[in-house]
């Protein structure tokens, strides 16, 4: 998220339909990839409850089985996300961003498999409780990532100044150095428990692979029925004015950027429960999931506060624009509204991925944003006259009902009783 932002800040300089073509690109990328993401979460419970159980070979093979999904899907999504300016025109999307926004779409495609292959390694480090090299992986890269949007952007150091197509460049050489780090981190630790990562690297085992999948495609769903939303709502916004997408652009990467708390929470939701599971304490997993949901809503509350009292000063770490500041300090104040019901969400879905239910928020995020957000947000948006206010509107009333059926199912599902898995 903090590459997105990086790109984004850095391209500000440019224009607001820089800022919007960035926007748009990373909505239309994220959407498929997310998905592969989602799929690999699946990991968290196979990892987590196989270390809980002491089956430590078992956490090796889900990793495996991961990396395969992983190569599997890169294509897949590369092909997907490959097509999708040729739907520009169709959609609407303005003149002014369509031709950086294809610039910016086709080099950051390139980053697919890299990605993928960091989630998987990262989903297992973290099951084993390794999550110090994770967090090193992603500071060092996103200074990289820094340094190579200043460099190739503007034409430092006698590079050819890129403008969108350098962002997107820096990009995917930091997603590359990424996973080059985590699958240092992995061999490392196999070699020290004394099996070297690649010198026993299991084959495809088609049970544990389709229990991957099982675990995994209902996460994946709810995450692209919900970033999915977002994303929909930016191909939206790219049909009104390039001012009006670029501040949409930077409260979407504010509201996004403070969900990576709770989102961050989810995981370590998901690994305490499922180790909780794995050793056979019902009463510590409870605990657990429902702690790390209040330390998330606890935080996005601390994250509207922000929103509504420091505004401008977060529009202008992007732009100086003055009608596009003028309209993302009132996104930011929609924004502020479903901070704390983000969080819970967000938080509670981890938490019973770690009990392996992953069904029921699939359903809730469907419901959510298919038949609530983009809807009520489209009919608000182009229907009425408030404009990109109704498109976040929507959206708001999509989140507060997430948050509502999935922490009631958590207090459900976390009694403490004989745990079902599926």
């Amino acid at each position: 998220m903090a590459m997105s932002i990086v790109d984004t800040i850095m391209v500000g300089r440019l224009s607001p339909a820089a800022i919007g073509a960035v926007g748009i690109s990373s909505a239309i990328f994220y959407t498929p990839a997310l998905f592969g993401i989602g799929l690999l979460l699946g990991l968290d419970t196979l990892v987590a409850q196989a270390f809980g159980r002491g089956d430590f070979d078992d956490c090796h093979r889900a990793l495996a089985q991961g990396v395969y999904l992983a190569i599997a899907y890169a294509p897949l999504a590369m092909l997907m996300v490959g097509f999708a300016p040729h739907l520009f025109p169709i959609l609407g999307i303005t003149e002014a961003v369509r031709a950086p926004a294809r610039e910016y779409l086709q080099l950051l495609n390139l980053s697919a498999l890299p990605l993928l292959i960091y989630v998987a390694f990262r989903r297992y480090l973290q099951g084993v409780g390794k999550v110090r090299p994770v967090t090193f992986a992603l500071i060092s890269a996103n200074l990289v990532n820094w340094f190579g949007n200043w460099a190739l952007i503007y034409g430092k150091f006698g590079l050819p100044a890129m403008g969108v197509r350098g962002s997107a460049l820096s990009t995917v050489v930091a997603r590359i150095y990424m996973a080059g780090v985590l699958v240092w981190w992995a061999w490392r630790h196999e070699r020290d428990r004394g099996h070297p990562l690649f010198a026993h690297w299991p084959g495809l085992q088609l049970a544990q692979f389709r229990r991957l999948i099982q675990l995994g495609w209902p996460a994946a769903s709810q995450l692209l029925f919900e970033v999915g939303a977002f994303s929909f709502a930016t191909l939206l916004a790219g049909r009104l004015s390039p001012d009006v997408l670029a501040a949409h652009q930077i409260v979407l990467n504010s509201a996004s950027l403070t969900y990576m708390v709770p989102l961050g929470v989810s995981a370590a939701a998901a690994i305490a429960v499922g180790h909780a599971v794995g050793a056979g304490d019902r009463a510590l997993a409870r605990r657990s999931g429902s702690m790390a949901i209040a330390i998330g809503g606890v935080f996005m509350a601390l994250a509207a506060t922000l929103f509504l009292t420091l505004p401008q000063t977060l529009i202008h770490i992007y732009t100086h624009d003055q009608q596009t500041v003028a309209i993302g300090v009132r996104l930011l104040a929609v924004a502020a509204v479903f901070q704390i019901f983000d969080g819970i969400q967000g938080v509670g879905t981890g938490a019973m991925r770690g009990l392996g239910k992953t069904r029921g928020p699939m359903v809730v995020n469907l419901i959510a944003y298919g038949v609530i957000g983009l809807p009520v947000g489209y009919i608000l948006c182009f229907k009425t006259r408030l404009g990109i206010y109704g498109l976040w509107t929507g959206l708001t009333l999509a989140l507060i009902f997430a948050a509502g059926v999935v922490l009631t199912q958590w207090l459900r599902e976390s009694k403490v009783r004989p745990l079902r898995s599926g």
